[in-house]
């Protein structure tokens, strides 16, 4: 009997696909699971795996991942052909928020779903994302991604009509260190409607993004 049990079915009630958490699993776990799928011939999205759990899997198993380290994330299978461009843009405090921007966009590709990332237009320089609000506001979803304090969140969903989904990231020190201060803010946000994820949850971000898209909407009755 195997350790595991992929959802296989969840695109089909959901429209999301499984993904497969790494951090919890052993490299022999992952290993297995990654060579079920390629025995099914299944796409399979793998998140929170570090380079050095990367490097001790098998050399047929990483030539078959599309690996990226800096979010550790890897795709097993082609991605899909982006429905539409320039519904989504990722917006980012700073470059040390990218690591969490990227995971998000990679969720999204993974999908099928193209982004646009504006980094490095944090609230301490206001006019950094003054000058690229127009941009931003010609999407249909905005994610935000920051860390210290999270003043980007309010600021940017009292400036854009579309819906914005707060990521905080766990960049900071003192107080904010761990991410719990950009946290209180966006839940304690006076700007209406605001979404927030868990801290460095790019992941949860891209498919909240999704669901809102309709990007997963699945015909009544599919996956039954």
């Amino acid at each position: 009997m195997t350790e595991f049990h992929i959802d296989w079915a969840r695109s089909g009630r959901t429209g999301m696909s499984e993904a497969v958490l790494c951090e919890p699993k052993s490299s022999a776990q992952i290993e297995a699971i990654v060579n079920h799928a390629m025995e099914l011939g299944a796409r399979l999205l793998l998140t929170r795996l570090g380079p050095r759990k990367f490097g001790r899997l098998s050399p047929p198993v990483r030539a078959a991942l599309d690996y990226d380290a800096v979010t550790r994330t890897a795709i097993l299978g082609i991605l899909a052909v982006a429905p539409s461009a320039g519904r989504v843009a990722i917006v980012c405090g700073g470059t040390s928020d990218l690591a969490v921007a990227r995971e998000a966009a990679r969720t999204l590709a993974f999908e099928g779903e193209s982004a646009t990332i504006i980094n490095d237009v944090g609230v301490a320089g206001l006019w950094r994302l003054m000058e690229r609000v127009d941009d931003i506001r010609r999407h249909r979803v905005v994610i935000a991604v920051a860390g210290m304090e999270g003043a980007l969140f309010s600021v940017l969903a009292g400036l854009v009509p579309c819906a914005v989904i707060a990521v905080p990231t766990s960049i900071g020190y003192g107080v904010a260190a761990g991410g719990h201060a950009a946290l209180h803010a966006a839940l304690a946000s006076c700007a209406s409607g605001l979404l927030v994820m868990n801290i460095d949850n790019g992941f949860g971000a891209a498919h909240a993004a999704l669901r809102i898209l309709g990007a997963g909407a699945i015909a009544p009755g599919a996956g039954d």
